[in-house]
């Protein structure tokens, strides 16, 4: 079986990194999360004028995207539309429309506070009455206050499209910044009805995929910091790349990676060809990546020694996103659990 990706999606990597390194280079991310509104509201029309957004872009070709934005950080709604909110509105070729001419930013408000917090969980507290309207409180939403409207999860259960104007949305203190998270509260907002909640599964699986892919592009542009900084930095008399304690750190975290992209390949290629093997693939996909991105910040912070602590650097960026990729949705462990129960059972 060929994994080699086309000649159009090596086109679409290279088109992509080359925009990113000109309009949304890494050094200029800090600027843009510790300011308001924390990102640049019209680079969304940039990325839909590029075609990012068209529903005719298959996973794989995200998988491609999410790469290299998660290498640039961008700070930007795209993993809360496409990996997070889109599936549930598939049906809808108005709403589709919207969000591929870069008029309609969406994010998905799931969890729920002292509640399970995986996306198909369905103990839900969140209501809709007869008329529509939705009344609850949800927690650690993506984006949130970046969105023109929220699909929302209510006891049923259903999905629901809540205008955003029409929540209370709160700014919640979290590491990181360039992905902020923000409680949501409803009483009594319109809503319109985008089906029950046999779409969360599939939710769940995109998103797993498109975050293992982020985490490979955080974790690549880590070890770069920590190469470009060992191929310079003299200790000694000699560069610091030279000794194995330097090198082994850096070569490890690269191999895992190496690993785990071939991992997230397998798991979208999987669920693109309905395979028997995709939810394995995806828990493993997403489990190998994430920790390898969490293990290559470590990694490269020991590499460059005082400097990968400052707070000037971009370094510790990289490292809170890649936390951020390994908790969401479900850590390493369970889904470890998830390829044993599968296996085994």
């Amino acid at each position: 079986m060929d994994f080699a990706f086309s000649a159009e999606q090596d086109m679409l990597r290279a088109a992509a990194r080359e925009f990113l390194a000109e309009q949304h280079p890494l050094e200029g991310v800090p600027a843009i999360v510790d300011g308001e509104p924390g990102w640049q509201p019209e680079s969304w029309k940039q990325l839909a004028d590029l075609g990012w957004t068209d529903d005719d872009l298959d996973l794989l070709d995200h998988v491609v995207l999410f790469e290299e934005t998660g290498a640039a950080l961008l700070p930007a709604p795209l993993f809360s539309t496409l990996a997070l909110a889109v599936p549930a509105v598939r049906h809808d070729k108005e709403l589709l429309a919207s969000v591929a001419s870069g008029d309609l930013r969406l994010s998905l408000a799931w969890a729920e506070s002292s509640r399970p917090q995986g996306i198909t969980d369905t103990d839900l507290a969140t209501t809709v009455d007869a008329d529509g309207r939705v009344t609850g409180r949800k927690v650690l939403v993506p984006d949130a206050a970046n969105t023109d409207a929220l699909v929302v999860t209510v006891a049923g259960p259903q999905l629901r499209l809540v205008r955003t104007a029409d929540a209370t949305v709160t700014p919640v203190s979290t590491s990181d910044q360039s992905r902020r998270l923000y409680e949501v509260e409803f009483a009594g907002a319109p809503s319109r009805a985008l089906g029950d909640g046999s779409v969360l599964a599939e939710i769940e699986t995109r998103a797993f995929v498109l975050a293992a892919a982020e985490a490979l592009g955080v974790g690549r542009r880590a070890v770069e910091e920590g190469v470009a900084h060992a191929s310079t930095r003299e200790q000694f008399g000699r560069v610091i790349g030279m000794y194995q304690s330097v090198s082994n750190q850096l070569v490890d975290s690269y191999a895992a990676l190496e690993l785990a992209r071939s991992l997230t390949y397998w798991a979208a290629w999987a669920v693109q060809e309905g395979d028997e093997q995709a939810e394995v693939a995806v828990a493993a996909a997403k489990s190998a990546a994430a920790e390898a991105a969490v293990n290559a910040c470590e990694h490269v912070i020991q590499v460059l020694g005082g400097v990968g602590m400052t707070w000037e650097h971009i370094l510790h960026r990289l490292y809170k996103r890649a936390q951020w990729l390994e908790a969401f949705g479900a850590g390493g462990r369970a889904l470890r659990a998830r390829i044993a129960d599968r296996v085994i059972g």
